[in-house]
């Protein structure tokens, strides 16, 4: 059965980064592109940043473009991402998946999610 576990979240002042982790279990997913998510209150999910099976190719919403890192442990079937910068707008909960060419979540088995909160 394929899990998705997110972590690393928590209250942060605006400026500040955090590193979140996506732990994957129940198959190998080294051949899968990965995604990072959010969903802010009141908000639609949206998409935040994609990385290839082999790691070698990244790419960003462009709210996030240059503050926001993707990276992958394949070893570890695990997927970061490394939040610098943060901005109050930032607050959200944070899922990974697999993510297709449109980028959108391809797993109907989301995780619980990490709370990022960002104080002003």
């Amino acid at each position: 059965q394929v899990q998705l576990v997110e972590s690393g979240g928590g209250l942060v002042q605006a400026g500040g980064s955090l590193r979140l982790s996506c732990a994957a279990s129940g198959r190998p997913f080294s051949k899968d592109a990965m995604g990072w998510f959010r969903q802010a209150p009141g908000k639609e999910r949206e998409f935040v940043a994609g990385i290839s099976g082999s790691g070698g190719r990244t790419w960003y919403a462009d709210s996030v473009k240059g503050r926001f890192t993707i990276s992958r442990d394949n070893a570890k079937n695990t997927v970061y991402l490394q939040v610098n910068n943060l901005k109050p707008e930032d607050t959200a909960v944070y899922y990974c998946n697999t993510v297709n060419s449109h980028n959108q979540g391809v797993l109907d088995a989301w995780g619980q999610g990490t709370l990022v909160t960002v104080s002003s």
